[in-house]
């Protein structure tokens, strides 16, 4: 081969090499993830849009969760219309909060927890705007550390983030595209339809709250509306484990290791909720875990509904605090001409289940969050006060 043809040969075959390379850059390319802001605290301000913050992105079919947001669940959750819940923590570097055993834990300035709310599609229907599972089955739920977008139906976000001034409440309602969701200070309202195993079909209305009815459950101070906290963060609500990416363990172990949590005594002295729909566990101890995370937050020496003298929060001892042969302060509709909050042994003689199973504004409790009746969390109550034993003298 002559010394041209050979020159040409090697420029040939380097040029074929450097369009493979290039083919091969451009096809990684093609299937590189977009590139992802990192998690953007707002000290002031409301962000007109949920990805401003940068907590999770909608993108791929998937609600995924940035770096360093970390996912939770609780022991027992609140009841919200069936919706299921993706709950999330994030923090700033250099910082972390303080266990506290009783109460919310003492998050630092630039803390962003929010709360996701959404159904599974019900199985063996075509999508709409409409139809949302009532069910209790997670396991089509997840892709990841987030959300599989085929699977479920979005429908708001809270971001409760702590300011220099205490914690702002920001309600955020997803567009119908799925991808993103604009913030809603008036709150926002969904007609959707409950569907069940068997077809069977419950309309209602989805009810997101405004700015200021945040302050009806999670108020500190009653004397100064303007002063909330998050509710679910608390030892014995987190004291559980989670199927994280890299393996099950328990929250709070796992919010240490990571430098989200300091302070966290042994195991042994950890308080732990019951898991109010697993049947093994003491009827007593779901029922009272079922009220703390429902109604504790009102219904406590300092929350909203402490003038009615009934506390339902997991400290109260059992007896006329808890509504044991305890007349309401005030008689009216929401009595159901019932004496008493509860009569041991007869539930329907009671009436905190009365007005659990009613969904009409006047007599229903909780007042707000929900829209449905809680058929079993009605039952579980039932059983609970039918279970105990004793008598009051209505007469008197």
């Amino acid at each position: 081969m002559s010394a041209e043809k050979m020159q040409y040969a090697v420029r040939f075959c380097t040029n074929l090499v450097a369009a493979f390379v290039l083919a091969a850059i451009l096809v990684a390319c093609s299937h590189a993830p977009a590139t992802v802001a990192p998690v953007t605290f707002h000290a002031s301000g409301n962000p007109a849009h949920l990805s401003d913050w940068h907590v999770a992105t909608a993108q791929d079919g998937k609600l995924q969760l940035n770096a360093d947001v970390v996912p939770y669940d609780l022991n027992t959750p609140l009841f919200s219309d069936y919706a299921h819940k993706l709950r999330t923590i994030w923090m700033p570097k250099g910082v972390t909060a303080k266990y506290d055993a009783a109460q919310t834990f003492d998050f630092p300035v630039g803390t962003i927890i929010t709360k996701t709310f959404y159904y599974p599609v019900p199985k063996g229907t075509a999508r709409d705007a409409k139809s949302v599972a009532r069910t209790y089955d997670q396991s089509r739920d997840f892709s990841g550390s987030g959300l599989d977008l085929t699977q479920v139906h979005l429908i708001e976000t809270r971001v409760l983030v702590r300011r220099e001034g205490g914690w702002a409440a920001l309600p955020y309602v997803w567009n119908a595209q799925q991808t993103d969701a604009e913030l809603a200070r008036t709150g926002d309202t969904q007609a959707l339809e409950l569907v069940a195993e068997d077809g069977a079909r419950e309309p209602f209305t989805y009810v997101v709250p405004n700015e200021n009815q945040c302050a009806g459950c999670h108020g500190t101070d009653m004397k100064n509306p303007s002063l909330i906290a998050p509710i679910g963060p608390k030892a014995r609500h987190l004291n559980r484990d989670y199927a994280y990416i890299d393996g099950r363990e328990n929250q709070l172990v796992h919010l240490t290791r990571l430098g989200y949590l300091m302070g966290l005594p042994e195991a042994a002295n950890v308080p732990r909720n019951a898991d109010w729909h697993d049947a093994t566990q003491d009827l007593t101890a779901r029922a009272r875990a079922y009220l703390d995370i429902n109604c504790g937050h009102c219904h406590n020496p300092k929350g909203p509904a402490n003038t009615t003298g009934l506390s339902l929060d997991i400290f109260t001892a059992p007896d006329r605090n808890l509504g044991f042969c305890k007349p309401p302060v005030a008689a009216g509709r929401g009595t159901g001409d019932h004496k008493v909050d509860i009569v041991p042994g007869k539930p329907n003689d009671s009436i905190l289940p009365y007005r659990m199973n009613s969904s009409e504004p006047s007599v229903m409790m909780p007042e707000q969050g929900r829209s449905t009746i809680h058929r079993e969390g009605v039952e579980l109550i039932r059983a609970w006060i039918a279970a105990w034993q004793g008598n009051c003298d209505l007469a008197s």
